[in-house]
């Protein structure tokens, strides 16, 4: 399997793509902000064609170039019901003052073509088969995306902002939880093999084992301990807060 990715635009969102190998049709994650570029240069590079994007939430960092990126291939976008309103509002997923406009009054357009997703949905795409776990938590439509493994290759996570190497996602925008972003990481990542490979949202990737075994937030729910510090509340700064993304 191929993957390929760069951080795209001012937050650094991870947009990555994936394909069965160079040469064949593939997916696109999370076309951020200037991301055309980025995409572009990954399909002339691996010889690829684009046959769907997959976002793992609305978040605007997440979605920015979503309508030009599909409207450019003619493929459809694929995203929870849950966060579609944020495809055309993406200030509801933020928290904006009162009359304070988002980013000089950017709107945004939904694809020609939009597809919604569903917990435990297996699309398979490009030559693929990718399962879709819904995590609310970091937003009410927050999934990952899962391939599994391929010959000496294991398990592949794409976790959004749901998991990072030793942090998880921000809970204090709208529409968060971190109630529901625990039992999200409980569910969803902790169940995996150690082996599985995680590429998130924002950073460097890491290992489900790793993260097992190093980051806070999931030594707490393995010792069951699911009251532990909020991010927003003492605990460790999120990887996607302030400094980088929603």
């Amino acid at each position: 399997m191929l993957v390929a990715g760069f951080p795209a635009g001012s937050f650094a969102a991870n947009c990555y793509v994936v394909a069965p190998a160079a040469g064949e049709e593939c997916v696109i994650i999370d076309p951020g902000q200037d991301a055309e570029a980025g995409i572009e240069e990954l399909l002339r590079e691996h010889r690829l064609k684009p046959v769907a994007v997959l976002l793992t939430h609305g978040h605007l960092d997440h979605v920015w170039s979503v309508a030009p990126v599909c409207g450019a291939r003619d493929v459809p976008a694929y995203i929870h019901p849950d966060d579609r309103d944020l495809l055309t509002d993406p200030a509801k997923g933020l928290s904006l003052n009162a009359g304070q406009q988002l980013f000089g009054g950017l709107e945004l357009a939904e694809p020609d073509e939009v597809r919604e997703l569903s917990d435990g949905a297996a699309l398979r795409l490009a030559g693929l088969t990718i399962t879709v776990d819904h995590a609310p938590g970091h937003t009410p439509g927050s999934v990952t995306f899962r391939t599994p493994p391929a010959g000496e290759i294991p398990d592949v996570m794409f976790s959004g902002d749901l998991l990072f190497a030793g942090s998880i996602g921000r809970t204090d925008l709208p529409g968060g939880s971190y109630e529901e972003i625990l039992g999200s990481l409980s569910r969803v990542c902790l169940t995996l093999p150690d082996q599985t490979v995680v590429l998130p949202g924002h950073g460097q990737q890491t290992t489900i084992g790793r993260e097992r075994a190093t980051n806070p937030f999931l030594a707490d729910l393995s010792r069951g301990d699911s009251g532990g510090s909020s991010p927003h509340d003492g605990g460790t700064v999120p990887a996607d807060g302030p400094r980088q993304g929603f």
